[in-house]
């Protein structure tokens, strides 16, 4: 493997790229016109023009892709995430092609793709499941039914997509109709296709995923877990690893059934299964990600390993050089997602241009980044700016450093999810592990914030001036 084109754009295809340079491998990158100058175009060896900005006229276009690709003898592709990287039938054009898909085979991806098809692949190996039923269903008759035998709160959930699209909690019959429509509508709109199933809430879960890694020798590793229960509108924007719930016999039980998950579709390549557990760490199989997921960074601190590097190593027909006894936890590392999005505003995107973008450095501070001083952040992706990590002794060493690195960071030209990070990071539900995937709900407001930044002025402003009146002070002493 000589060469490889990313079909992605920002941090992941600068993360992809890094990599292969590590391994000195080429890289091809792909553009739309709105990124022209963007940094992952001016790392790759090679870049090339895909399209106009609208993602469906560029980083959609996977037969375009795989053109450029043959055209300039790359040999193979790596999707990232998000775009093409879940989709079965690019997988398998590139496949026919020729061309090395970096990544799992598309069988395995067609069937985790689909939620029910999914939960029917693991049926076998008796890994729990949320109360509900492996249906598809698009009409608001059926779906009353079936909350009724289960009885509510229910979750609507889009079967053939994920990231929180076509996802509704129900808590009540007489707003299940106008909460089936929209989630029917959004899975149809994000997906082509609007069916979805129902299930049993789950009313105070936790989100704890298990990072996964197979080979084509039968052999199949779970890299241990991440917690992923700080979110907002069902998307992930704080994470780390370990969880502090999780007991050695309980990550150990996980990561098994983890590891039969693969198994059932004939896995390759790097996958994470997630799950929910609730107040008493019963825990129940939600769906497995067919790709490198966002936070995996935060899984490479604490175990030493380079999962793209695994990744491609697999893809080209290595066989795993670690073994499960192998692994081992060190430290803590904590993960959040700096988008561009304004949290005193629900989270709205806020683009812009970055008139002032300077990244916090130093030991154990990661920063997996997409964008410069001057660039303009566009509305048509994605609005994830960077990915700021941290890594620990201890989970409140990676806290404590990650409060540091946001002070450090600074953004001037677009709002950011930066002051919502340190906002979770000195709570003391976070702070004390004691939180769910309710955390926004139940404790956080714009208002919250906007009080919090206030204190820290005060405090700021009061340290200033006492530092003022003891310069003064020694200034005095020395002119007498």
């Amino acid at each position: 493997m000589k060469k490889i084109l990313v079909a992605n754009r920002g941090e992941i295809a600068i993360r992809v790229m890094k990599t292969a340079r590590k391994m000195g491998v080429k890289t091809v990158a792909v553009f739309s016109t709105a990124d022209r100058n963007s940094l992952h175009v001016k790392y790759a060896d090679e870049a090339v023009c895909i399209g106009e900005p609208p993602s469906n006229q560029s980083y959609l276009l996977g037969s375009k892709i795989i053109e450029v690709a043959k055209s300039l003898g790359v040999d193979a592709i790596h999707p990232g995430y998000g775009f093409l990287s879940e989709n079965a039938d690019f997988a398998e054009e590139v496949e026919k092609n020729g061309i090395i898909f970096i990544g799992p085979k598309s069988q395995s991806i067609r069937v985790m793709g689909d939620k029910l098809a999914a939960k029917d692949a693991v049926k076998s190996y008796d890994i729990p499941m949320v109360p509900g039923f492996d249906k598809a269903i698009t009409d608001v008759a059926t779906a009353k039914e079936m909350a009724a035998e289960i009885g509510f709160p229910i979750l609507i959930k889009a079967s053939a997509g994920g990231g929180g699209k076509g996802m509704r909690v129900v808590e009540k019959e007489e707003d299940l109709e106008t909460e089936m429509n929209h989630a029917v509508s959004e899975a149809t709109a994000s997906f082509g296709n609007g069916s979805v199933f129902i299930e049993k809430y789950i009313s105070s879960p936790r989100h704890i995923e298990i990072q996964i890694m197979a080979d084509s020798f039968g052999n199949t590793l779970y890299l241990f877990e991440r917690e992923c229960s700080i979110q907002r509108r069902h998307q992930k924007v704080v994470e780390e690893a370990p969880s502090s719930v999780l007991t050695p016999e309980l990550r150990n039980i996980m990561g098994e059934a983890a590891v039969n998950v693969a198994k059932s579709c004939d896995y390759l390549g790097a996958g994470t299964v997630e799950f929910l557990t609730d107040d008493d760490n019963n825990f129940y199989f939600l769906e497995m990600n067919t790709r490198l997921q966002v936070e995996h960074p935060v899984t490479e601190f604490i175990t030493g390993l380079d999962l793209v590097e695994m990744q491609i190593k697999v893809a080209r027909g290595e066989k795993l050089d670690i073994r499960q006894e192998d692994l081992k936890i060190k430290g803590h590392a904590l993960e959040l997602r700096v988008y561009a999005e304004d949290p005193l505003n629900n989270f709205a995107p806020s683009v812009g241009n970055l008139e002032e973008y300077k990244l916090p450095v130093g030991k154990n501070i990661r920063v997996d980044n997409g964008f410069e001083e001057g660039q303009d952040v566009p509305i048509y992706y994605d609005p994830m700016l960077s990915k700021l990590v941290t890594y620990g002794e201890t989970r409140n060493e990676a806290i404590q450093l990650m409060i540091k690195a946001i002070n450090d960071y600074k953004v001037v030209g677009v709002e950011t999810t930066l002051p919502f990070g340190k906002f979770v990071c000195e709570h003391e539900a976070f702070v004390s592990g004691n939180f769910n995937t309710h955390f926004v709900k139940n404790y956080y407001s714009p208002e919250a914030l906007e009080k919090t930044a206030k204190e820290e002025a005060k405090v700021a402003s009061l340290v200033a001036l006492k530092q003022y009146l003891e310069d003064k002070k020694i200034l005095r002493v020395i002119s007498e």
